[in-house]
């Protein structure tokens, strides 16, 4: 794996796939929150420190192969470019936090499905992402790299709290489990502020597709736990995981309702959507992302044939200002980004239907 492949391929390999429920959930992430022992929290560490850390996993984690993720590679954030960090964010691959320190790194996976942030707001970040509602499968991948990275080094670990994160609602478990779901029917519909509020008071977060702050672009929410304290991991998932499900048929209720009470107003939007993507010469990000929403609602229900309902998710991505950018093989200003997503996206459509 090289860094040229992970740049100029913006797709990764955990988004080709179709997994559970993925006509509503489109990846389900988990992230395991660890400390070393003998080093200070990265929030108090020295360069030093954080140099030891990055030395440490060039010397025992990189071009090794964990199936079935194949051999993971070291990037280091000051080695990388700001557009090659704003294209690991884009990708979901790091967090901007990580994107943004001097000595953080990643220890990536040939696959992708797995990132090991360093020197973020914890020594390390674990993280595991799968297509679909796939909560437990994620984390079973999750503790066997956190298996894997603990024969080399000792956690920073309490008999009574568990593991000791920066962070307090981190203490515990240290997971953060989270699912990308697209809820067009609940927007529409105008129930999208009900269900957020219920989620909240269930102690549940829920954030745009970029995590913290960040808008729901698309219709795309995030939906994750927050505290760890007290819970066992498969607690955790299973509680998540219930309350996903209800999303998930709360969303179907409201596409019926809309198809039964609005079908025409349904379908010409989603055409009109169509006939944007397909024909638009300039396109910013805010008004793709709402196309192809309607796209993927139309092609979910059936209304528009031939096309991948992967598309949403695959061009979510390669529109993003850092990958446009670099494909480009530069800068572009905002005119330019706008033309080239539009062209990205014409010819994306054209290959899908033909």
């Amino acid at each position: 794996m090289s860094l040229d492949k992970i740049m100029n391929e913006a797709i990764s390999p955990w988004m080709k796939g179709d997994g559970p429920d993925s006509d509503i959930v489109l990846s389900s992430r988990i992230r395991l929150a660890r400390n070393f022992k003998k080093y200070q929290f990265s929030t108090m560490q020295n360069e030093e420190e954080a140099k030891q850390i990055q030395e440490l996993f060039k010397k025992e984690f990189i071009n090794k192969t964990v199936e079935p993720f194949g051999e993971f590679e070291l990037l280091k954030m000051n080695e990388l470019t700001p557009l090659q960090r704003r294209v690991l964010v884009e990708k979901h691959l790091i967090s901007p936090n990580l994107a943004g320190t001097e000595y953080g790194a990643c220890l990536l996976s040939e696959s992708e499905h797995i990132s090991v942030m360093l020197n973020e707001e914890d020594h390390i970040r674990i993280q595991c992402l799968f297509s679909g509602l796939q909560l437990s499968e994620a984390l079973q991948s999750a503790n066997q790299i956190d298996n894997w990275i603990e024969k080399e080094v000792e956690y920073a670990f309490d008999e009574s709290l568990g593991y000791i994160t920066s962070c307090p609602t981190n203490v515990g478990t240290g997971l953060r489990a989270s699912v990308m779901i697209h809820l067009p029917g609940l927007v529409l519909t105008k129930r999208i502020s009900r269900i957020i509020q219920v989620i909240q008071k269930l102690g549940l977060v829920v954030r745009g597709i970029y995590g913290e702050g960040s808008e729901a672009l698309g219709n795309i929410f995030q939906v994750s736990n927050q505290m760890t304290l007290g819970k066992s991991e498969e607690d955790i998932i299973a509680d998540l995981k219930s309350v996903i499900q209800q999303i998930i048929q709360q969303e179907k209720m409201a596409r019926e309702l809309i198809v039964q009470n609005s079908s025409i107003e349904l379908e010409d939007k989603v055409y009109r959507s169509y006939g944007i993507l397909a024909n638009s010469r300039l396109i910013q990000s805010a008004e793709a992302a709402n196309c192809l929403s309607d796209l993927r609602l139309g092609i979910d229900l059936g209304y528009i044939q031939g096309i991948s309902r992967n598309i949403l998710t695959e061009l979510m991505v390669l529109t993003q200002p850092g990958i446009l950018q670099q494909y480009a093989g530069g800068p572009l200003g905002p005119e330019e980004r706008d033309y080239r997503r539009a062209t990205l996206i014409r010819e994306r459509l054209r290959i899908e239907k033909n």
